[in-house]
């Protein structure tokens, strides 16, 4: 059997919209990009003893998630915006320990690829020219190391 190649829109990204000791997992909808990335820090590792070949150690590695969508409401008369997307712009306008917010990432297709941990929102851009769907973007900055769950969806 053939290898196939994996969707890049299976990506899910969900935000607690509870309290931290029981978390509500609410899904940020309106997504069209994603992408999960790690920074490393490096020092040279290198000695007299290595015949001239180099070493290199990480001594530090980051990770931040990029992702950008269209902004989503409901169709009630009021106004009542995606609530993943509604968290993730409300903690993009305070600073400090109150800016973090946990996160979850999957793949819907039952990957082994899944991720929680606790981000910092980073340059929540949103608006656009008169003829434009309202598009959102926004970085995740990772506070600390995340850690493997078990997908939900192979749950």
């Amino acid at each position: 059997m053939a290898l196939r190649s994996l969707l890049a829109k299976d990506w899910v990204l969900e935000v607690n919209t509870g309290p931290v000791e029981t978390p509500t997992w609410t899904p940020v909808k309106g997504l069209t990009s994603f992408s999960e990335t790690t920074d490393d820090n490096t020092e040279d590792d290198g000695d007299f003893e290595s015949d001239g070949w180099g070493s290199t150690v990480v001594t530090q590695r980051t990770w931040s998630i990029e992702a950008e969508g269209r902004r989503k409401r409901s169709d009630a008369t009021v106004f009542t915006p995606d609530p993943g997307q509604e968290r993730i712009r409300q903690a993009g306008r305070v600073v400090g320990f109150d800016a973090n917010i946990k996160v979850r990432w999957y793949r819907k297709d039952g990957a082994s690829d899944a991720y929680e941990g606790v981000a910092t929102v980073s340059e929540f851009t949103k608006g656009g020219a008169v003829t434009d769907l309202e598009p959102f973007n926004f970085t995740l900055l990772g506070q600390g190391q995340p850690v493997e769950i078990e997908n939900p969806v192979a749950a």
